[in-house]
């Protein structure tokens, strides 16, 4: 499922975009420090415990993959039973996403870039964070990934 505001992106003329508070950026940022630490601390920025995931050495990551699952279905429930809105005041509006060829190919690579750099793409700051230098090279290739992602995106199945 995708997960979206009911937005407009065009304004009408003369109507300028509503900005984003400093609250909402500093929100943003404690919750990303916040994350951060949560990803240190329970050790899903550690290249072994992905490596040993992988492997099915240990159930860690495994356990923490489906707590994070609960978590956001839990999430998702209370957001449309309370009608919950965006930090914009929009509606939050749910529409799954439909299933594409690409996805396969995708998840292969997503996989593959995980297994052998041991971070997807939010633990990569906290390792950062933590001082893991190789981190650095596993953000440039992530943002070559992304950059390349978009540049070929009218060629790729869809």
């Amino acid at each position: 499922m995708e997960t979206t505001t009911e937005t407009n992106d065009r304004q009408p003329r003369g109507q300028a975009k509503q900005a984003t508070s400093p609250a909402a950026y500093l929100m943003v940022l404690l919750m990303g420090a916040y994350l951060g630490i949560l990803f240190s601390k329970s050790e899903v920025a550690h290249w072994q415990r992905i490596h040993d995931m992988f492997l099915f050495r240990e159930a860690h990551m495994y356990l923490i993959i489906v707590t994070a699952i609960v978590v956001a279905m839990l999430s998702m429930q209370i957001i449309k039973r309370f009608q919950i809105r965006s930090i914009e005041g929009k509606p939050i509006k749910y529409s799954p996403k439909p299933y594409q060829t690409g996805v396969v190919i995708g998840g292969m690579l997503f996989g593959a870039g995980w297994a052998i750099t041991g971070a997807c793409p939010g633990p990569i700051y906290a390792q950062i964070g933590g001082g893991q230098p190789m981190a650095l090279f596993t953000l440039v290739g992530a943002l070559l990934g992304m950059f390349s992602y978009a540049a070929l995106k009218p060629k790729l199945p869809h």
